[in-house]
Order: structure tokens, then sequence, then C-alpha cells
């Protein structure tokens, strides 16, 4: 498995500026959108190129588009959602597609209660995006939902990663690249990331 924890100046500054608890919803959701928008210009540096001739106003010459079939865009419901458009501004010939998970509280472990990807989903690159990887238990179920569905390339793309969400999408999903912005210290004996931002979708769309 290929971990890509984004070293980029840009991205670590926003990634303090979110962790700030005062950090209001409005500003909070505009910068998670940036966040994911600089990750995702790191996350797509392996696409391939196709080389077509094209005229311009002067005359013809060669250009280069990705290859074959585009992207796909899968937020965990509902914390998710805050990466798609900043991705959508950076590829926004992408589909996309929901997948929908919580996590019990009392067992940490995830329970599906929604999944609409795109029909042509399994042509296409994926990437799952949820802005944190604590457990890794809803993570690693969404990827086996879309490998469930004939998708084999799948990767994986967050904000803030714990150790222990590492060492389960390994365990579970060797074949899976991860992106994340910012790899912390620990879980808390409620699974919560240490020092993380708290919790990201209440946070996103100001719920708490």
């Amino acid at each position: 498995m290929a971990v890509y924890i984004m070293d980029h100046p840009l991205i670590q500054h926003k990634i303090g500026y979110i962790r700030r608890k005062d950090t209001g919803t409005k500003d909070f959701r505009q910068t998670i959108s940036e966040i994911a928008m600089l990750i995702c210009y790191e996350a797509t540096r392996h696409l391939k190129l196709d080389e077509v001739e094209i005229e311009t106003p002067l005359c013809k010459t060669m250009i280069k588009e990705l290859k074959g079939k585009k992207l796909a865009i899968i937020p965990v419901l509902r914390a998710g959602l805050g990466m798609v458009d900043g991705m959508l501004t950076m590829i926004p010939t992408a589909k996309v597609g929901h997948i929908g998970l919580y996590r019990d509280h009392d067992s940490l472990e995830p329970v599906e209660y929604y999944c609409k990807i795109p029909a042509d989903c399994a042509e296409r690159e994926v990437f799952v995006v949820d802005p944190m990887l604590a457990t890794g238990g809803s993570s690693s179920v969404a990827i086996q939902m879309l490998k469930d569905r004939g998708c084999k390339k799948v990767h994986y793309m967050c904000i803030i990663a714990a150790p222990e969400g590492i060492k389960r999408m390994e365990a579970d999903h060797p074949d899976v690249s991860i992106y994340a912005g910012a790899l912390d210290e620990k879980l808390n004996e409620i699974g919560y990331i240490l020092p993380g931002l708290g919790d990201a979708g209440d946070r996103i769309f100001g719920t708490k």
C-alpha cells in the first residue's frame, strides 16, 4: 500500500486553520474544500495521458488529455460532501456517487444506509473521499462496497488520518493508495482523532 502524507505548505497552513476551535462554519467549510482541491492536485499525478491532434486559432498541434474513462468521486456521507466541490474544481468532468455510512457510537463499527454510484463506475478511476480517517472502519466498508460492484482502481483521500486508520486500511485494502493532508498522533477513548479537529461533519454543516 502506498500512503502519501502531504507536505505542501499551503495544505499544512490550511489544516492548521481548520484545527482551531474558533474557526466558524463558513470558513471551515470553504477551507475544507480548498484543502481537498490541493490534495486532489497531488493525488492525480499518476493519471495517464493521450496525445491528441487539435487545431489552435493559428495551426494544428498535439496536446495531452486524460486517457480513457475519466474519474469518479465518491464521498462518504455526510462529511465527505465537504470535499466534493474542491475536487470538482480540479476535475469538473468527474461523476459523483454517494455512500452513506454512520459510525455506531458504542461499537464504533460502520452501519450502511445508502449507496448510489455511477453506472459505469467499474470502468472509472475512483476516489473515495472523507475528511477523517479515524478507526478506518467506515472507509474500509465503503471501499469494499465499491469493489463488490466491480471497481478495480480505487484511491482514498482524507484530510487527517490516524495511525489506527492507516493500519486498518493496510490490512483490509493493501491495493488502495491513501492520500492524507496530515497524519495525527492517535485516537482517543471514543474513537476521535487527536489532536484532530473535532467532528468534521458537524463543523462543515454547523450542526453542533
